[in-house]
């Protein structure tokens, strides 16, 4: 195997370069034995003190280390950017595609012949499969897996999604800052990220649905003890897999795709992972489109009772039998013959999981819903698509029309939306625009419209709100996301004003603003002049907005797109 080894350019030659490639190892310790004719194996670590979720991935590397040494390889650990939504500015996904070129870049050019990714913060994950994908060398991915559940004064508390309600609750005036403060130290009770159906917990699941992990690695809280032995068999399983000269597109089929769209569906995850997986998939020939997540939601049940849709959490869902058993009960619309990174196929992994917990793991005749937790809409406000989390979504509002009331901006909003005089009630369409991926400078997380204090006052918790925005997977309500085109570009929702009826069908899924086309014509005539963003004039943000496409193409760079995702 030595001489088909990729590694064996760097460390094989006897010449002045291989001299200085094997000194550089010898260097940091290894001797003779561990460098000549042994895969090197590279762990590319998401780890950051600047990301609570990833504080645990350098533990985490040493025993995918033990692994790879145990199956006969070297490892090389090296790190890459690590992005979390809490702490970056202006946000985490303006940098995603970065962390992707960084990943891919590093494993191209360094001398390793598989690698093991390290991921956690929702970013991270699909981050470093974009990344591994456009490289195409046999990988693995880690999620670091989530936080220990939240405990709070005898309740359990999901981040942030809890944060969230008694933030509105705070709002309300039903309980006190003091008590919302309290809450700080409970909430986040180890590392690991979000243990709700987040966007990180999303992707992970996404991840192990397509093949991408080795069995337990999206539940397996971080804390656990066990995952230092996933860490372990995931450093032995890709030794094995670059001996068995397995690329990672080979576990990136259409099939792997529609087995991860399913997953996703059934387990009612972030709206986030549309915009990844179009994204992931456009570093690969395999076509996938925003029609093919309708087909899949329409037939897949919700099946874990996760919040926010349902009331347990990730450490409840790993107990009751993980990923694993999810797949078990959605074996009939699964494409069962996938092989997976682990070196079995989807239905031998089903074959022998098992369900603990049935109130957790539902059965397709006690869903959470009837049908997947997200739906595609598009019509005359969303030419090119929008994105409705319909299992937190209020049933009541499934079918609705409603009077307009439109913000320019978040900041306007949140000093507009707690006034008394707001003309505002429970059938008012709430908007925010110039939150896209342009105009909002990386498509913030600023979806999660808050509910106007004039109507919190009243009872009220829910009403239709829509933006060109993203929103938290760990978010709830009855909100419509990634508006397509978005407003800042010219898309309808900039020609949006108050009073215009807006209308909501998640049975035909569409979105119609009910605005004649010669109104709409005049008002595109008379737009004003769009406000300049500074950090687009050089650097880092001078490529992204030159490159960085909408939210149905993934909100990619048009440079980094496969031959068969190329737009002209």
């Amino acid at each position: 195997m030595s001489n088909n080894l990729r590694s064996k350019k760097w460390f094989g030659e006897k010449n002045l370069e291989g001299f200085l490639h094997r000194s550089g190892l010898k260097a940091q310790g290894w001797p003779e034995n561990m460098i000549k004719d042994k895969p090197m194996i590279g762990i590319a670590n998401s780890f950051s003190e600047a990301v609570h979720c990833n504080a645990h991935l350098r533990n985490l590397a040493d025993h995918v280390k033990k692994g790879v040494i145990a199956a006969g390889g070297t490892p090389i650990e090296f790190p890459v950017i690590s992005l979390g939504e809490f702490f970056l500015s202006p946000t985490s996904m303006y940098l995603r595609n970065q962390m992707s070129i960084d990943v891919e870049e590093m494993i191209k050019g360094l001398p390793i012949d598989g690698v093991v990714l390290l991921s956690g913060c929702d970013k991270t994950t699909p981050a470093m499969i974009m990344g591994a994908a456009s490289a195409n060398i046999p990988s693995i991915l880690l999620p670091g897996g989530p936080s220990l559940r939240g405990d709070w004064r005898g309740e359990e508390l999901g981040s942030c999604t809890d944060c969230r309600r008694y933030w509105t609750e705070l709002r309300a005036g039903n309980i006190s800052q003091s008590d919302y403060d309290s809450m700080e130290e409970g909430i986040y009770r180890s590392p690991g990220h979000c243990m709700v159906a987040g966007t990180a917990s999303t992707m992970a699941a996404i991840a192990e649905g397509m093949g991408l992990t080795l069995e337990g690695a999206a539940t397996l809280p971080a804390v656990d003890s066990r995952r230092m032995t996933l860490a372990n068999n995931t450093g032995q399983r890709i030794v094995q897999l670059v001996k068995e000269k397995k690329n990672f597109n080979n576990f990136l089929t259409k099939e792997n795709f529609y087995n991860g769209i399913s997953t996703l569906m059934s387990f009612g995850g972030s709206t986030n992972a549309i915009i990844h997986m179009m994204a992931i998939a456009g570093r690969t020939n395999v076509k996938i489109s925003l029609d093919d997540f309708n087909k899949i939601s329409d037939k897949t049940p919700v099946l874990v009772n996760l919040k926010p849709a349902g009331e347990k959490l990730m450490e409840d869902l790993h107990y009751a039998g993980g990923i694993s058993g999810l797949l078990k009960n959605i074996e009939n619309l699964l494409e069962k013959d996938v092989e997976t990174v682990s070196g079995r196929t989807i239905k031998e992994i089903i074959d022998e999981s098992e369900i603990y917990n049935e109130d957790v793991i539902r059965d397709q005749s006690k869903p959470i819903n009837s049908i997947g937790s997200i739906s595609i809409l598009k019509g005359s406000l969303a030419p090119n698509g929008a994105v409705v989390k319909v299992a937190a979504a209020s049933d009541k509002f499934h079918e609705h029309t409603g009077k307009a009331l439109v913000y320019d901006s978040a900041e306007q909003l949140s000093n507009e939306i707690d006034s008394p005089d707001l003309d505002v009630d429970e059938n008012t369409v709430l908007i925010l625009r110039n939150n896209g991926p342009v105009g909002g400078q990386g498509m913030p997380e600023s979806g999660f419209l808050p509910i106007p204090k004039k109507l919190l006052d009243k009872g009220i918790r829910d009403i239709v709100r829509i933006s060109d925005a993203r929103m938290s997977g760990t978010a709830f309500g009855t909100i419509i996301l990634h508006v397509s085109p978005e407003s800042y570009i010219g898309g309808p929702l900039s020609l949006v004003e108050n009073g215009d009826l807006i209308s909501l069908s998640v049975k035909n899924k569409s979105l119609d603003l009910l605005v004649s086309d010669n109104e709409l014509e005049k008002r595109r005539k008379n737009k004003g002049k769009k406000y300049q963003i500074d950090d687009y004039k050089r650097g880092y943000g001078y490529i992204y907005n030159k490159h960085i496409l909408q939210a149905e193409n993934g909100c990619d760079f048009d440079f980094l797109l496969s031959e068969t995702y190329k737009i002209d």
